[in-house]
């Protein structure tokens, strides 16, 4: 079957470059890798007078040639164009370049595969291939776009597709449907920024410009400015950069950049021109006639001040366009610094320019305003110390991760806080001072009973994004944490532990789970919960938008041994002995028991199996250590092993020198028992085994097990098997072929799980958080079901009967009755309805 591809109109402009054009137009109608039947080739000559539009016809009969009366210029003649171009695709070319063979079917690759994309933008080199022109766009908090690394040499540390907030004219895809929607390219900019203006007002609309780097072409930079000038150069940026910025940002916004922006303009062309800034100061007034003698103004100087004359001009204009883009938009100022760039940088390098620009960023608080990245705190109620157990580890990461590209704040309300080196805050809060990082934040990412200490955020009305780390069932852990206390405290306490997650599950905008299974029980909770909107549903079928899979992670980085930890470091554990390592806490859930027992058998065959226990007690002192620990020294102890075969580290390892402890073991092992809990967990040690390249030997019934079996990084074994167990220890201990295929296929499967990977879901939406699509005002459904006529409701109304007296007989027919009647009342009584 042959490939569907649409229709690509190709726009070239020509102003007295007839040269160029000819050059440009034979390349993409001979040149490029699509079909020729399938490219559409306008000029539009834009009142060249000199005979270009005739010279095009003759070079290049196929082209479409289109007269312009008078120059428009580059935006108003594309424009022309477009409103004639019969493709679904229009792509606009400067007449100065010349396109690379694939610069079309990529570009329209990405439009077809990503239906959020509305605009693709080109990688532009100079025109022998060596310097970029465009890979990346940048822009000002004072409206002036820019191509970041311009004039550097490509040395492809660029040619990754990512978003960006415009992309270049003189190589810019753009479905056609959207120009026209847009309406187009404003043409009163003439030339410059009309491709920024473009792209901002795209992505306030909530579409993506994506830089396509296999989307290549090449620019004789500026060769059509050579008559232009450097005044009018310096006139249409200015006056342009005004029009962008009062367009496109909101209100708020506007109240402080505009006013500065103008004030900065005008330092920009003194301090360019050179201008004696107090020549007019009453102490320089001269004694004679001199003081109306004309002043010398450099061309440069002038050119800043006639733009803010005329951008004034066009404000009735602009004032309605403001309003549509203002109308129109979905995203805020906020959700769109991370593409401007580095929004905050002056621009220019002048002295008495800089020092405007400083006071004038000082004085409007454009900082907060512009320079301010994304505040998210990540609460976690567990220590956060040299030793932390699974949830501060999983909240470090997630504050590590995301500090790459937002402000990020880790908050403990746990009192022990001594935290290693980091990039972002670590902070211990009082449950009174928490609602003061809760205001602080954009975004609150909480897990455990967070939520419960800041009852303001809480409330379905607030409008702080949230995201809930549900990974740990808290309420299913219970169910085993709990089998030593009384009957009445463990119900209670389950019921307290299932409310707190169900207020989450009723508030948070975004879940973190950390398996497709959790996932799935997760959904069952959601949907009893009535989060399951028919509206949510109709925006994302996969509600992965509502509730993603975000596993533990592991460092990306190999572990390297520090220190000596397990082998010749313990005693009773020699260099050369094969040990099995058990890298966690001992909880009620698992089942070392079963370990034990298998490694005792093991040993009668094999005197040189060890089993090594990480930690016994919990580094958070308020998690009290559970009845099993102590079950476990002691079967060790009745087994004859303590000491000799099985041995426990009494405290907690350090999270950053675990890995010795995992580069002296040979194998990791986690066993539990079958239950409900199991079915759902997520056993992190299982991670930090991989990550040091161990094979797994586990119990059957979680997650994991069907990650080893599927994957063949180790064995599998039913619950409470011991001579299973013991054959399957025997089997990645002793058989070196097996453990050696295992260590092999370990390295494949740890990729995915690194916590840049892992972490991808909580990193796109921080990026653009917004509240859930149930959780969003106004959502009521827009057409209600019609009214019963009378007939209908006295049949509805007896059918009711029959079916309450057949469930209950009459007692269930005056329930309901009474029911009804008080619902009527109620909606009698002052205003309701």
């Amino acid at each position: 079957m042959a490939e569907q591809l649409p229709l690509v109109s190709v726009i070239v402009v020509n102003h007295r470059g007839a040269d160029d054009t000819i050059t440009c137009v034979r390349a993409v109608r001979d040149e490029l890798d699509y079909p020729a039947e399938l490219l559409e080739v306008i000029c539009l000559d834009n009142a060249s007078g000199d005979g270009s539009a005739d010279r095009i016809r003759t070079a290049a009969p196929d082209v479409r040639v289109i007269e312009s009366a008078t120059n428009t210029g580059f935006a108003g003649g594309c424009n022309t164009a477009a409103e004639q171009a019969t493709g679904q695709v229009l792509a606009f070319l400067n007449n100065d370049a010349r396109p690379d063979r694939a610069w079309v079917r990529a570009a329209v690759a990405v439009l077809r595969g990503e239906p959020t994309v509305g605009a693709v933008a080109s990688k532009v080199l100079d025109w022998d291939g060596q310097r970029i022109d465009f890979v990346d766009g940048g822009l000002t908090w004072f409206g002036m776009g820019y191509k970041r690394h311009a004039g550097e040499l490509d040395d492809g540390s660029h040619d990754a597709a990512r978003d960006v907030l415009f992309g270049t004219g003189s190589a810019l895809f753009v479905r056609a449907e959207l120009f026209t929607a847009l309406g187009g390219f404003d043409d009163r900019y003439f030339m410059f920024y009309e491709d920024v203006d473009l792209g901002w007002r795209l992505n306030l609309r909530g579409w993506r410009v994506r830089y396509e780097p296999r989307s290549l072409t090449y620019h004789r930079h500026h060769a059509s400015m050579a008559e232009v000038g450097d005044a009018r150069e310096h006139y249409l940026l200015e006056r342009n950069a005004l029009a962008t910025l009062y367009k496109n940002v909101s209100d708020e916004t506007l109240a402080k950049a505009l006013p500065a922006a103008m004030a900065l303009a005008v330092r920009r062309a003194t301090a360019r021109g050179e201008v004696d800034p107090t020549q007019l100061e009453i102490t320089r007034r001269p004694d004679g006639p001199d003081d109306a003698s004309p002043v010398p103004v450099d061309r440069s100087a002038l050119a800043g001040m006639l733009a803010i004359d005329q951008f004034v001009e066009l404000l009735p204009s602009l004032k309605r366009s403001r309003e549509q883009e203002q109308r129109d938009r979905v995203r805020s100022d906020t959700d769109l610094i991370p593409l401007m760039r580095k929004a905050m940088e002056p621009a220019y390098p002048l002295p008495r320019y800089l020092a405007a620009h400083d006071a004038l960023v000082e004085a409007f608080e454009l900082d907060e305003v512009f320079g301010r990245p994304r505040r998210i705190a990540v609460i976690t109620g567990d220590a956060v110390t040299e030793r932390m157990a699974g949830p501060a580890i999983r909240a470090w990461h997630m504050a590590e991760v995301l500090a790459a590209e937002h402000e990020v704040r880790l908050v403990s309300v746990n009192s022990r806080v001594d935290a290693p080196d980091a990039a972002f805050p670590v902070v211990a809060s009082t449950q009174r001072e928490l609602p003061g990082h809760v205001e602080w934040a954009d975004v609150v990412i909480l897990q455990g009973h967070v939520l419960e200490m800041v009852p303001a955020l809480k409330k379905l009305d607030s409008t702080t994004v949230v995201v809930c780390d549900v990974y740990d069932p808290m309420h299913l852990e219970l169910l085993e944490q709990g089998r030593d206390t009384d009957d009445e405290r463990r119900a209670a306490d389950l019921a307290g532990v299932t409310k707190v997650l169900n207020t989450q599950l009723r508030r948070g905008d975004f879940f973190l789970c950390a398996s497709e299974r959790q996932r799935h029980f997760w959904l069952g909770h959601l949907a009893s919960l009535g989060r399951l909107t028919p509206g949510l549903y109709d925006d994302d079928p996969t509600v992965r938008s509502l509730l993603s899979v975000v596993p533990f992670g592991l460092p990306s980085v190999a572990p390297r041994r520090t220190g000596p930890a397990i082998k010749g470091a313990q005693p009773g554990i020699d260099a050369d002995d094969k040990v099995v390592l058990w890298a966690g806490g001992v909880y009620s859930w698992f089942d070392p028991l079963t370990l034990l027992r298998a490694v005792h058998r093991l040993a009668q065959d094999h005197n040189d199996v060890r089993l090594f226990f990480l930690g016994m007690k919990h580094p958070n002192p308020d998690v009290p250590e559970m009845g099993m620990a102590d079950r476990t020294r002691a079967l060790a102890r009745e087994l004859g092993m303590t000491g000799k075969t099985a041995f426990f580290n009494e405290t907690w390892v350090p999270y950053a020198q675990r890995q010795n402890f995992l580069l002296d073991a040979d194998c990791g092992a986690t066993t539990h028992f079958e239950h409900v809990e199991t079915t759902f967990a997520f056993r992190t040690r299982v991670l930090d085994y991989l990550w040091a390249g161990l094979p797994v030997v586990t119990t059957d019934g979680d997650s994991f097990a069907d990650l080893v079996r599927q994957e063949r990084i180790g064995v599998v074994v039913p619950a409470e098997d011991p001579a299973a167990l013991a054959e399957a220890l025997e089997k990645v201990l002793y058989d070196e072929e097996f453990a050696a295929g295992c260590r092999d296929r370990i390295e494949a499967v740890r990729e995915r799980f690194t916590w840049e990977s892992v972490l991808a879901p909580l990193t796109a939406f921080c990026r653009d958080p917004r509240p859930a699509a149930d959780r969003l005002r106004a959502t009521a459904p827009l057409v209600r079901s019609a009214p019963l006529l009378p007939g209908e409701r006295v049949r509805r109304d007896l059918s009711l009967v029959r079916e309450y007296l057949d469930a209950g007989g009459p007692l269930e027919v005056a329930r309901r009755a009474t029911g009804r009647l008080r619902r009527l009342a109620a909606d009698r009584l002052p205003g309701r309805g």
